[in-house]
């Protein structure tokens, strides 16, 4: 049985070091016993980083100045990249996330103030006539390493 085990827990490093199975990520933010997986989808390129803002359950909170708990931010992967970021506990929260495609850890606009950059938010909330309202972004985080997926949209 302990043989088992062994040629098991070989094979799983195997696989991971392939890339057969895609390590768990490192988890940003303040340190907790809760994390988030964000799958964030639609990645255009692997430039720069992919920022995930958390906000408190308080809509006079949401996409304020200094309104956020915090941004985490990781390399970009094309396609698809997961992000863990800590959580305070179970709740609600809201999720933005842009790609942050020059590194410059700020969401970039056009000269009228349009977004340049690929954006997304938690449920999938459209952005079509002006920002989604928070109702429609709340997310529930019932437990720890519950995920959610986000899907960019560029401009």
């Amino acid at each position: 049985m302990l043989r088992q085990a062994s040629c098991a827990a070989v094979l799983a490093a195997g696989l991971v070091a392939a890339g057969s199975v895609q390590a768990q990520p490192a988890c940003t933010g303040r340190p907790s016993p809760y994390r988030l997986f964000v799958n964030v989808s639609n990645v255009r390129s692997a430039q720069g980083l992919i920022a995930v803002t958390l906000y408190a359950d308080d809509s006079s909170r949401f996409l304020a100045r200094r309104g956020s708990l915090y941004v985490g931010r990781v390399p970009a992967r094309a396609g698809a990249t997961r992000v863990c970021i800590h959580v305070p506990g179970p709740g609600t929260y809201g999720i933005v996330v842009y790609h942050d495609a020059d590194a410059n850890r700020s969401f970039n606009r056009n000269f009228i103030g349009m977004p340049a950059e690929g954006y997304g938010f938690s449920n999938d909330a459209p952005a079509i006539f002006g920002l989604p309202s928070f109702r429609s972004v709340r997310l529930a985080v019932p437990r720890d390493g519950f995920q959610t997926s986000v899907r960019l949209r560029y401009p």
